[in-house]
């Protein structure tokens, strides 16, 4: 499973934060590694350097095997709290996916 980061101009795309999120993507949608080939993160600051209340925008694009491509967003506060968010967003869809298949 590939993972794909990327951030808007406003947003500090350090390496640490993508090994983070990488790890924490990886770990979560681990048991559905046979279904996906690649998830992209697009992470963007919706007011750019202005402040705001739940301005940081994360989108999961998980491509599947045989499928087309599922996303979803998640608004919050902080970089850390969008992602996770969106994480258990995308694993909530991908466990509706997944079972539907298993049972045909």
């Amino acid at each position: 499973m590939i993972i794909k980061i990327n951030t808007d101009k406003t947003l500090n795309g350090e390496q640490r934060s993508a090994d983070f999120f990488t790890s924490q993507i990886n770990e979560a949608l681990e048991r559905f590694e046979s279904h996906i080939s690649r998830i992209e993160v697009h992470l963007k600051d919706e007011n750019g350097k202005k402040d705001g209340f739940n301005d940081i925008s994360c989108l999961l694009e998980a491509r599947l095997e045989g499928r087309q491509p599922i996303a979803v967003t998640n608004q919050a506060n902080t970089i850390d709290l969008a992602v996770a968010g969106a994480i258990d967003k995308i694993k909530s869809a991908l466990d509706t996916i997944v079972g539907k298949i298993q049972n045909h």
